[in-house]
């Protein structure tokens, strides 16, 4: 189901969203707390707010059953339940079902519609996110692929996009190495931005994070399958993690979403992708390609107990137990080495001054 909720302020009129009682915002906001996604668009021009929820199964567990009434006097509220129908076409979507305006239509109307989609479902295809132990200062993201992968239509690329944490950063240099990158699976990356410093703490950083559009070697054409393969194939992207907080333990844990794959496929001549009205747009990665290009997106696997699309990796940090001995170690070095540095610069002195002094003392005449 698919809610899309709309604030309107005017450019010289404040709007304090605790007054929209008979917009319900309490019940709103819980509903959108539920939600499989979550899209929110914001014009500061017009100053309106646009809140798009997807939900994939009814809070209700006897199923779908909403109460739908006019928010405000001034506003129209539409409301449609359709149906996915099968097309001909792999790349559009078909709908049917019916569509009232409420409280000015008397019965719903049925409706049917299609429309070129910019993004679809890879079929039976899926994915799984592993990170190998012990993950170290350096873990390896490993996704997983089974057998039966297929290209769904000519000159496809396939692709991984990653949201890195602040905790995590990618080494550009590293992925530019031939060898390593056919070792792995890798073709290159293809876009990166946000923090890639390499060196500085994750205490030091501002930024959010960053992103990565990585090229996968894939191993079949179109239509093709890899029946002679092994049971599953790898691809291996070596991640870094900063210098972290030290914690009392010598351990902790960071979190890193998974990422999605997906095909890149160039759209068909003359098909106009802008006619959905249900496009996603602005999701980081369909502005790297072609506005002419269709996403077949694979299906995320997780494990068996768990349904949350995030990898927890537990990682090692100072130890506060031990940093003590760390300070006080540090220190004395330090120390020592002040001690040895004016200890050198001292003899080299008195050793200059020494030969100063025989070279001026008179020679004795016989």
């Amino acid at each position: 189901m698919k809610e899309r909720i709309t604030f309107v302020k005017a450019p010289d009129e404040n709007v304090d969203l605790k007054h929209l009682d008979d917009f319900d915002c309490a019940r709103a906001a819980e509903r959108l707390g539920e939600a499989a996604y979550l899209d929110v668009d914001y014009d500061a021009k017009s100053g309106q707010a646009i809140f798009t929820s997807f939900d994939q199964r009814s809070p209700d567990p006897d199923g779908w059953n909403d109460e739908i009434q006019p928010r405000w006097n001034s506003t129209k509220t539409e409301t449609g339940v359709f149906t996915q129908q099968q097309t001909s076409e792999s790349e559009e979507l078909s709908f049917a079902g019916y569509l009232t305006v409420v409280s000015e239509d008397k019965k719903p109307k049925q409706t049917r519609f299609s429309f070129p989609s910019r993004h679809h479902p890879a079929s039976g295809s899926s994915f799984l996110v592993t990170f190998p132990k012990p993950a170290g200062l350096h873990p390896t993201l490993r996704l997983t692929f089974p057998t039966q992968v297929s290209s769904p239509a000519q000159d496809c690329g396939l692709y991984t996009h990653l949201t890195l944490p602040l905790s995590f950063f990618v080494d550009k240099y590293q992925l530019s190495s031939p060898n390593y990158l056919i070792a792995n699976n890798l073709q290159g990356i293809r876009a990166l931005s946000g923090e890639t410093d390499l060196e500085a703490p994750e205490w030091v950083i501002r930024k959010w994070g960053s992103t990565m559009l990585l090229e996968l070697v894939h191993h079949t054409p179109h239509g093709a399958r890899l029946e002679s393969m092994e049971s599953r194939w790898h691809v291996n992207i070596p991640l870094h993690l900063r210098y972290l907080p030290p914690r009392e333990g010598g351990a902790t844990s960071v979190n890193i979403p998974w990422p999605i794959v997906f095909w890149a496929c160039p759209a068909e001549e003359g098909v106009d992708l802008n006619d959905n009205p249900f496009d996603r747009v602005n999701l980081g990665y369909e502005a790297l390609f072609d506005p002419a290009t269709t996403f077949y997106h694979f299906q995320p696997q997780p494990r068996e107990g768990g349904g949350r699309l995030m990898e927890r990796v537990q990682v090692p940090v100072m130890d506060l137990q031990e940093s003590g001995w760390v300070e006080s170690g540090t220190v004395g070095v330090i120390i020592l080495g002040a001690l040895w540095v004016t200890w050198e610069i001292l003899r080299v002195s008195l050793s200059g001054w020494e030969r100063k002094k025989r070279t001026s003392m008179p020679k004795k005449v016989q």
